[in-house]
């Protein structure tokens, strides 16, 4: 399984964000871009416009994560525009099946996200829609929140879902992943870490995905969920 780092620019300077993608460019795998309406979650950040303006500026795929009502209508606009990951919440989303559909059509890995407290079961069927599961380990909406230990065996149970279903699903953790907390992560079951603060805190940005990288891969290596991967 390997494991990918997606720095989020949630905790940049927007005032520069072309500068802000830049400095992890060396390091990175992904730049996670999340897009809020402050509808679904109570917070307004960036918009379409914003992302069109990125895939410009960088060479880094775009993982934009929608946090934003009615994601059957807008979420196909950002895979149309380049974005090489789309990920709605299913909590927002009326129709998901088609939804992934529409985003795999346009070119984009299609993501689904839970929040903390919504359970991965009454969606594990819709596994074969999909490219990757987003599991909030904090609630959407704010940057730098404490991360919950609570979301963990959910981690578990959505990787032992993948698992049973087989195919190259990825599994994502967004929401306080740092040193601390990445090896846990991982242990459970997540291959593709979304980090905040973590990552734009740091002096030196690209140390700091490698050294989140380098966790999150020992970690993995002897987790009892890769035994199969390893044999």
């Amino acid at each position: 399984m390997t494991v990918q780092i997606s720095p989020s620019i949630l905790n940049s300077d927007f005032s520069r964000l072309a500068d802000e993608v830049s400095s992890i460019s060396r390091a990175a795998d992904w730049v996670h871009v999340d897009v809020m309406d402050n509808h679904f979650v109570p917070n307004l950040t960036l918009g379409l416009p914003v992302v069109e303006a990125l895939l410009k500026a960088s060479d880094l795929p775009l993982d934009c994560h929608l946090m934003i009502e009615d994601p059957d209508r807008w979420a196909p606009a950002y895979a149309e525009a380049g974005a090489g990951s789309v990920t709605f919440h299913v909590e927002a989303a009326a129709a998901p099946i088609r939804l992934a559909r529409t985003l795999r059509a346009a070119g984009a890995r299609a993501g689904m996200a839970l929040r903390p407290a919504t359970p991965i079961e009454p969606y594990e069927d819709l596994l074969p829609e999909l490219d990757m599961v987003l599991i909030m380990s904090v609630e959407p909406g704010f940057g730098g929140q404490r991360f919950l230990e609570s979301v963990l065996p959910k981690v578990r149970r959505a990787r032992q879902a993948i698992e049973r279903h087989g195919g190259e699903i990825w599994l994502q953790m967004d929401g306080g992943v740092s040193a601390e907390t990445i090896e846990r992560c991982a242990e459970a079951g997540a291959d593709v870490f979304v980090a905040g603060s973590a990552v734009y805190a740091a002096d030196d940005r690209d140390k700091a995905v490698r050294e989140l990288r380098a966790l999150a891969e020992r970690a993995a290596g002897n987790a009892p969920w890769n035994d199969a991967h390893r044999s």
